[in-house]
């Protein structure tokens, strides 16, 4: 099976063309050469960039040298009125500060102690369709979205959805994505920060979804202080000292990083669950086969998810075909040479697994959707060198084992319980704050 992708430009990409089409989708704004390219480079009068498809190139930026080549702060100017100063957009010793708290939080067996909040969001999630699952045409990606919101603040805060702030953090995380670009023009054009200008929209609902998670840091923090904290990330994040400094976060640091984690873990969960089904949708056989596998070996014990190994092979050919963050820039910290080109300091590097998922002199048939992939030699090679949905090496997002473990477990929930075909037309993704289909994804449920 074929899925939809946006309609690439034929020829040379212009950068005037992306600017002017940035709000609109940045996808269809690029050249369809990006696909069968190593490395292009783009000038124009705000930006020097060059998009790095070479595996040799993207080991080097983001796992040889990182700390040579920083994020862009151009492309997080846009993310800045929600995620504020998070690991996910600062550089230098601030990220690494906040790294050394982080990360113990995901290591160990974090992942099993987390999975009994995963699995009663995801029989929640199951619950929730049977409404719907009558035939009728639903737009999938709001299930999506409210399932793995359920999961985030259950396994971060111990509380459900339902919870009255965690419903408003969702309603509001709605809003924002819907109003939020990838790009800020402001930052595009490398203009200073009082001239990246945000729409009213987007800093409403930034500072909205913001004062309510500063309530449940408030709460939390209560809790810490008088010993009654549940032994949750959340409390595992705000008692864990920088090994180096001893520093623990502050109330606003933690803000930041609980925004992080909603848009990094329940965005891109969401995105990719939601293109995982319509590819299931639109294959019945793999659909058939992962459901019996589901009700072979689906139970609520962390050691049965080794026994979904297509599970894991469906979801892994979601994020490749559709990767929730799309693209990634880096930066030139210094002069350098890039496949025999000169990169100035301060140039932006493009970071696509968009086009590194689909690139055609790496991939066997890369525009199909086949899980079985994974089981061939050059599955294999490109897992290794042309597959970076949660990027890679020391910036490679800390919940990338907990996606591995959320997204099959319900994937597997899903299809044991119900039985999809597709809606009405077919979905065109488009690049917003993570990969979603324009107009949603339309798909009809039946219960087996």
């Amino acid at each position: 099976m074929i899925p939809p992708k946006p309609p690439a430009r034929p020829g040379k990409a212009s950068v005037w063309r992306f600017i002017r089409d940035f709000r609109r989708d940045i996808l269809s704004a690029q050249s369809d050469r990006l696909y069968r390219a190593w490395m292009a480079e783009f000038r124009g009068p705000f930006v020097h960039s060059f998009t790095c498809n070479d595996p040799a190139l993207v080991d080097l930026i983001l796992k040889r040298r990182p700390m040579d080549f920083p994020k862009s702060p151009r492309m997080a100017a846009g993310l800045q009125p929600l995620l504020g100063h998070s690991s996910f957009i600062s550089n230098g010793e601030t990220w690494l500060h906040q790294r050394r708290i982080i990360d113990p939080a995901f290591q160990g067996g974090r992942l099993r102690q987390a999975f009994p909040a995963m699995w009663d969001a995801a029989q929640a999630g199951v619950a929730r369709l049977e409404p719907v699952a009558d035939g009728t045409q639903i737009d999938i990606e709001p299930q999506t979205s409210h399932i793995a919101a359920d999961v985030i603040f259950r396994t971060l805060f111990s509380i459900p959805i339902q919870d009255g702030i965690a419903a408003q953090v969702f309603r509001a995380f709605q809003d924002h994505q819907d109003a939020q670009p990838m790009v800020n023009l402001g930052g595009l054009m490398g203009l200073p920060r009082w001239a990246r200008i945000h729409s009213r929209r987007v800093r409403r609902s930034a500072q909205r979804i913001r004062g309510l998670i500063g309530q449940l840091v408030a709460a939390r923090a209560r809790q810490i202080a008088a010993g009654t904290a549940p032994a949750d990330l959340a409390t595992k994040i705000m008692t864990t000292p920088d090994p180096q400094t001893g520093r623990i976060f502050t109330q606003a640091e933690m803000i930041d990083e609980v925004a992080t984690f909603f848009l990094a873990g329940h965005e891109t969960a969401a995105s990719a669950l939601a293109w995982a089904l319509y590819l299931l949708a639109e294959s019945p056989d793999w659909q058939d086969r992962l459901a019996r596998e589901a009700h072979q070996n689906l139970a609520p014990d962390f050691a049965a998810m080794r026994s979904l190994p297509l599970a894991r092979a469906v979801f892994r050919e979601a994020l490749r075909l559709y990767p929730p963050v799309a693209m990634t820039v880096r930066q030139c910290r210094l002069p350098e040479t890039l496949r025999g080109r000169k990169a100035p300091k301060g140039a932006q590097l493009v970071i696509s697994p968009w086009h590194l998922h689909r690139h055609q002199r790496l991939w066997d048939d890369p525009d199909r959707f086949d899980p079985g992939r994974w089981e061939t030699e050059n599955g294999k090679t490109c897992q290794r060198d042309a597959f970076i949905p949660f990027s890679a090496g020391p910036r490679a997002c800390p919940g990338a084992g907990f996606a591995m473990v959320e997204g099959p477990l319900i994937l597997s929930a899903l299809l044991r319980a119900y039985r999809l075909a597709p809606g009405g037309e077919r979905p065109q993704p488009i690049m917003r704050l993570t990969l979603r289909s324009r107009d949603g994804i339309r798909l009809r449920l039946w219960p087996r």
